[in-house]
């Protein structure tokens, strides 16, 4: 039946795995892991969208982290973004939570039922893996907030009473060099057992740094241990868990993709041979001299990717019987801490020093699960409690050809020297704009406190049908702050419609009408008129404004003609009135205030405060309609609290405008997330295999985008976003030997409604009815595992498999080319193919090894073996408008693993 996969286990409330043995069976076989009941069941009879990878699969595959497991899931997407620890997971398209640690990621992940806030906590080895689990759209109801799109569920083993454990070495391509080990062992009596695993993995990097780099960039340097205590006293279990790691890398390789003309003065010129180029030397060029090929992972940078992270916990589980009824309590105590110190504009040309980024995140969770049944009914409730508290620190600097560069951008508005211009009239050392060294830097904190009541029922209404209803209460408390601690970035700080833009007004036109004004100064001695020797410039306005003539034999401006007076009010009425129309001359210069003042918070208009509260649901009906055949059909709801914009891109709501000089509006948080899902689902099974589909409608009102705009990050809530689509596993055995695999997603996402979005560079544009950016239509994942035993003992497999993904736009808030040709956007050819900046994945991955009868065993293994060029991501130019950027995804690689089990 069923119902009896809503018994929980040591995962938070829902564990389903399937342990497919590594040789072909006469018979198909799986097995659901229930460790509450120690029931074993089905996959097959389990009313769940969920995709598992078992132990064999992960070891043949070569599954080396958390991002390759997209390689055999198609719903899921893992996406490596800005750095190490920045990794963004999607399922069925949906997804959030990189570049920003106000950002809760929309799909769970759990490591042993233990949340994992962030995703620099996710990206840990771990020594013995018994499954993970993929489960597809929102899990509220038993996850609580923290799983509005999706849950990645991953289960390790528990030690065990005999000696066993491995020792692994491996080595491949990049120089790679991998260490792990694992040792397991308990008391004679069987009431105490230990486990200690950990490994050292180091890579030199794929990409190829020519310029000031110190090393290689997308190298592998990281470290961790994992150690396991476990008691059984009686029926009751403690399982105590302490882990620790450690990265330090150089990441990430980026190259220049596109540009698009119209958008900006410098157009296409700024990736190639123009903009950068004429402030660079040597090379001759911002890219070294050639057309940049994101594919050569050749990085032309001035600055170095310092990546680090350090991530530590410990957690205690107890699973105690209590009559009929089994009491289950997970406590966890995380802290990680974690950032990187990059290049930001990707350029050869000195024009930022460096970004950098600390976040330290100290999280403690609790929770408890009561679960009992009879012959009809089977119930859970539980609690759950969350607490974090996040420290985060940012900081940019220009670097010494920023205001080389910032005077070529205005150059190329028709206004050259306009930046000494404006230093002038307004008493300012000429250079005082983007000077090396000038920035900003901002401290957030942000306290997060939840908790949630949850509760589950599974009623046999006849020997076939099965009712399931459940309920989940969350209560959602954030207390945020942000205090800008300094900031230097003087242009950013003018007011091109107040004083200091009526000053540059005035002083321009006192400059152009001075010739009609030359004649009129009287020389005091003689009476007669005669030419002002000194013209009006910028740096002598000043002067002028408060005097009306320059007399040449005292060398002084003295009073003596009121026409000069005159002349400089009505100059400066008609300066006034200019600077606060729209048709002020200087307002273009407002995209270069890159870094705007900051709004810190609390203020007497923000308490920086949220409070959300949301009751979510399942409603299930599930049909055993033969022992081979069942069939199902559910209704969920998720939620999501609300996210702060911690980044320097948090700007004040319309209240408070005016608190601080040019920052903009509206991009200081954004609301909850409510998804809700139809779906109804078909599982099979027969002799050979099995076939698992799901056919689902999918939306989320208020999803929580995170933008990048070139300088910044745009938090903000779309209307609505929705996707209808299909899901399939299949798994054959045709033949004792041979096993297929082919599971798949078929995707139709729209916005149904999103009136304000953020555009390209900076604008504003309607994108309701567009297709979101980033979703594949079609993604499958076809594989062929063969498997043998010899005569002699040795056992042998040889395992390929292929991943498709159909072409998607990537830009994440670029609308279709064909609505930003209609707002008067010419979109200029992209190199390599890459049309529009899309992405097509079409991946190959293989593998092969042999295992003696002595423990010991080699694998072969290789990824992405036909060298498979997309883009992971892409992004506008840092303070570059019209320009975009990408993450090439990784090339080739291979290795060699030698290991002996004991």
């Amino acid at each position: 039946m069923f119902k009896k996969a809503l018994v929980t286990t040591t995962s938070m409330t829902l564990a389903v795995g399937v342990g497919i043995s590594s040789h072909a069976q006469d018979d198909y076989e799986d097995e659901i892991i229930v460790t509450a009941t120690k029931r074993p069941q089905t996959l097959q009879e389990t009313p769940v969208a969920v995709s598992v990878v078992t132990e064999d699969i992960i070891e043949q595959s070569a599954i080396l982290d958390i991002k390759d497991l997209q390689s055999v899931v198609p719903s899921l997407r893992v996406t490596q973004l800005q750095s190490s620890q920045n990794t963004n997971f999607t399922i069925r398209g949906f997804g959030n939570g990189a570049n920003n640690a106000g950002i809760e990621p929309a799909v769970g992940v759990f490591i042993d039922g233990v949340y994992r806030s962030r995703a620099a906590a996710q990206i840990g080895d771990l020594p013995v893996l018994e499954r993970v689990e993929v489960l597809k759209g929102p899990q509220s109801t038993l996850y609580g907030k923290n799983s509005s799109a999706g849950v990645i569920s991953i289960v390790t083993a528990k030690p065990t009473f005999d000696t066993t454990g491995y020792v692994e070495a491996g080595v491949g391509n990049y120089n790679a060099r991998n260490i792990k080990g694992y040792v397991s062992s308990g008391n004679k009596n069987e009431t105490a057992a230990f486990s200690l695993g950990g490994g050292v993995s180091l890579r030199d990097g794929y990409a190829e740094a020519v310029n000031n780099s110190p090393e290689d960039l997308n190298d592998r340097d990281r470290w961790n241990i994992r150690g396991q205590a476990l008691l059984e006293l009686g029926e009751a279990e403690v399982r105590l868990i302490a882990d620790y790691s450690e990265i330090d890398e150089q990441c990430c390789v980026i190259g220049f993709i596109d540009a698009i003309d119209g958008l900006a003065p410098n157009g296409a010129g700024i990736g190639g041979t123009g903009v950068i180029g004429a402030i660079t030397a040597p090379p001759p060029f911002g890219l070294g001299g050639r057309v940049n090929d994101p594919f050569d992972y050749v990085a032309d940078f001035n600055g170095g990717f310092d990546n680090f992270v350090k991530d530590k916990g410990v957690s205690l589980h107890l699973d105690v019987p209590i009559g009929d009824m089994q009491l289950t309590s997970i406590s966890a105590l995380r802290n990680n801490d974690g950032g990187y110190d990059t290049e930001i504009d990707y350029t050869s040309a000195a024009i930022a020093n460096s970004v950098r980024v600390e976040n330290d995140i100290d999280t403690f969770t609790q929770e408890l699960r009561l679960s009992g049944g009879g012959d009809d009914l089977d119930w859970l409730f539980g609690g759950y409690y969350f607490n974090e508290n996040i420290d985060s620190f940012s900081s940019l600097d220009y670097g010494p050809q920023m205001r080389p560069y910032a005077e070529i951008l205005t150059a190329g508005l028709g206004a050259p020297g306009i930046l000494s211009s404006i230093e002038q009239a307004n008493g300012l050392a000429v250079g005082t704009f983007f000077a090396n060294g000038t920035g900003t830097t901002e401290n957030f904190t942000q306290d997060n406190e939840a908790f949630s009541l949850f509760g589950q029922f599974d009623f046999d209404v006849t020997e076939a049908l099965t009712l399931t209803a459940g309920l989940n209460y969350t209560k959602d408390f954030k207390d945020v702050a942000l205090d800008q601690v300094r900031h230097t970035d003087v242009f950013s700080q003018i007011d091109l419609s107040g004083a200091e833009g009526i000053n540059t007004l005035t002083a321009g036109g006192l400059v152009a009408n001075f010739p009609a004004f030359s004649q009129s100064c009287i020389d005091p001695a003689t009476g007669a008129p005669y030419a002002n020797p000194l013209a009006f410039s910028p740096g002598n306005v000043g002067a002028v404004s408060m005097t009306q003539c320059f007399v040449p034999s005292i060398g002084a401006f003295v009073p003596g003609n009121l026409a000069y007076q005159g002349f400089f009010d009505a100059v400066l009425a008609g300066s006034t009135a200019l600077a606060q129309s729209p048709n002020n001359p200087l307002l273009g210069l407002t995209a270069f205030q890159f870094l705007p003042p900051l709004t810190g918070f609390p203020n007497r208009f923000e308490d920086g405060k949220s409070e959300d509260q949301k009751l979510t649901y399942t409603l299930r009906a599930a049909y055993e309609v033969s022992d081979s055949i069942n069939v199902y059909a559910s209704y969920a709801t998720g939620f999501k609290g609300t996210s702060w914009n911690l980044s320097r891109d948090s700007r004040p709501t319309q209240q408070i405008v005016g608190a601080s000089p040019n920052q903009g509006l509206g991009t200081r948080l954004a609301g909850p997330e409510e998804t809700r899902v139809i779906e109804v689902g078909l599982k099979t099974r027969f002799d050979k295999g099995a076939i698992n589909l799901a056919v689902f409608d999918q939306s989320i009102k208020g999803f929580q985008g995170n933008l990048f705009t070139g300088t910044g990050f745009v938090l903000s809530n779309a209307g609505e976003q929705s996707v209808r689509g299909i899901e399939w596993d299949a798994t054959f055995n045709p033949v004792d030997l041979l096993k297929l695999d082919f599971s798949g997603t078929f995707l139709d996402p729209t916005f149904d409604s999103f009136e304000n979005a953020p555009g390209p560079f900076g604008s504003v544009i309607d994108r309701t009815g567009d297709t979101p950016n980033g979703i594949h239509d079609l993604s499958m994942t076809i594989a062929a595992t063969l498997n043998h035993t010899f005569d002699n003992g040795m056992e042998g497999y040889l395992r390929g498999s292929f991943l498709y993904e159909s072409p998607t736009q990537i830009v994440p808030n670029f609308a279709p080319i064909a609505d930003l040709e209609a707002q008067g956007f010419t979109v200029a050819n992209t190199i390599n193919g890459f049309t529009d900046t899309e992405r097509e994945v079409k991946t190959f991955d293989a593998s092969a090894g042999i295992k003696l009868e002595n423990g010991m065993s080699l694998q072969v293994w290789g990824r992405n073996i036909f060298n498979d060029e997309y883009l992971m991501s892409a992004f506008p130019g840092v303070a570059q408008p019209g320009t975009i950027y990408g993450y090439p995804s990784p090339p080739r690689t291979f290795g060699a693993n030698l290991r002996y089990d004991f």
